[in-house]
């Protein structure tokens, strides 16, 4: 199992960046995939999911109304989309997949599967 992360960069507070998460050897639809970001020194946090099962999305209270998540089955991958990015969204976002029960969708340990992340800095 391969989970690829890309689109970070560098992008300035109030702007726009995309995510994506393709896959090798796990198909997204029998999965819940999620987004986690780092930040330095920080532990993982969750931002957003996006379930296998009925296609419910999560999202966390700091981003929510500003990321969406997206899953297209065609090309087994997932996407997040940043809007209003804000200086404290820097960190390395990492997608991950996995099957937890919906109470614990938004616990890392309990996603089997990462990707490397990708590095989303937001200047000010």
């Amino acid at each position: 199992v391969q989970l690829q992360a890309s689109g970070g960069g560098l992008v300035q507070t109030g702007g726009s960046l995309r995510l994506s998460c393709a896959a090798s050897g796990v198909t997204f639809r029998y999965y819940t995939v999620a987004w986690f970001r780092q930040a330095p020194g920080k532990e993982y946090e969750f931002v957003a999911a996006f379930r296998w099962s009925g296609g419910s999305t999560y999202y966390s209270d700091s981003v929510k109304g500003r990321f969406t998540i997206s899953r297209d089955n065609a090309k087994n991958a997932v996407y997040l989309q940043m809007n209003s990015l804000k200086p404290e969204d820097t960190a390395v976002y990492s997608c991950a997949a996995g099957r937890p029960i919906t109470s614990a969708t938004m616990t890392p340990n309990l996603y089997g599967n990462w990707g490397q992340g990708t590095l989303v800095t937001v200047s000010s």
